[in-house]
């Protein structure tokens, strides 16, 4: 693992597919400009719009964010997570998917998000991910990079699971990817803690990339997006626009981690 700097993209997408991608290409030239070799979109970066729409367009957008992905990564030279996108999978659902895809536009991980986001916000909204999405069956994956560290998927509601965190340090994780599109409401309380929480108890990186304001109707989404170390201190924060949080990723910072709190080692219940 190398020294390298690592983006986490902020956006507001809403319902025009093109107009996300448009977006989600400008974000990630910046973030490359500006010397980003690791990039992550957030969740739902293509589309973020009504669920009975999302479901029409499913093939299409599924089809085009891969796509999209691929060409990125290989234009940019880049390692480039895609979030959260939905890949159908009949039954009238979807797959709420991420996919890591490298620089030569191979893809290199997937993961279909497990835990989904069945609440009732204290604000009055209702969200009932599950009516449009499958949970997916298996334990998010590690991808094993020489340059970039092992790197780890989750996907937004996954971060208030510790036991996915904890299963993916054990696998060796050292960066540990959470796109999302958190709500306002919960994110002014929760966002940053539950990151920093993540970040600490595995001594990992995390890399955060968000949503932010409003997408439709009253969907509304906390923004922030965060890269933080692994004793849990915010090193970038993209604020509330769209834009790109940007920062280095040190392994001798890692190694200085879990050497001074070598907790990894301690555990008793496994």
């Amino acid at each position: 693992m190398k020294s390298y700097l690592a983006a986490a993209v902020q956006m507001t997408s809403g319902p025009n597919l093109q107009e996300n991608l448009s977006q989600a290409e400008e974000l990630i030239d910046l973030a490359v400009r500006q010397g980003a070799e690791l990039v992550g979109l957030p969740e739902n970066f293509p589309f973020l719009g009504a669920e009975t729409d999302k479901l029409a367009q499913a093939e299409t957008i599924a089809a085009e964010s891969e796509k999209f992905l691929k060409t990125m990564a290989q234009r940019f030279q880049i390692t480039l997570l895609g979030g959260g996108f939905p890949v159908p999978v009949g039954n009238g659902k979807v797959y709420n998917t991420a996919l890591l895809v490298g620089a030569n536009g191979d893809e290199l991980a997937r993961y279909e998000k497990v835990h989904l986001f069945d609440v009732n916000v204290p604000d009055g909204n209702t969200y009932r991910e599950s009516e449009t999405v499958l949970a997916g069956m298996w334990m998010p994956p590690i991808y094993p990079s020489k340059d970039l560290g092992n790197l780890g998927l989750s996907v937004c509601y996954d971060v208030r699971f510790p036991e996915l965190y904890r299963h993916l340090s054990q696998m060796g994780a050292e960066v540990l990817f959470i796109p999302a599109a958190f709500t306002a409401y919960t994110g002014k309380d929760h966002w940053q803690v539950l990151l920093q929480a993540r970040a600490i108890e595995n001594t990992c990186y995390v890399i955060a990339p968000a949503q932010t304001g409003r997408h439709y109707a009253t969907r509304q989404s906390h923004g922030h997006a965060l890269i933080i170390d692994p004793w849990g201190m915010v090193l970038a924060d993209a604020g509330d626009q769209p834009g790109v949080a940007i920062a280095a990723i040190e392994p001798s910072r890692l190694e200085q981690v879990r050497r001074q709190m070598p907790s990894l080692q301690h555990r008793v219940f496994i």
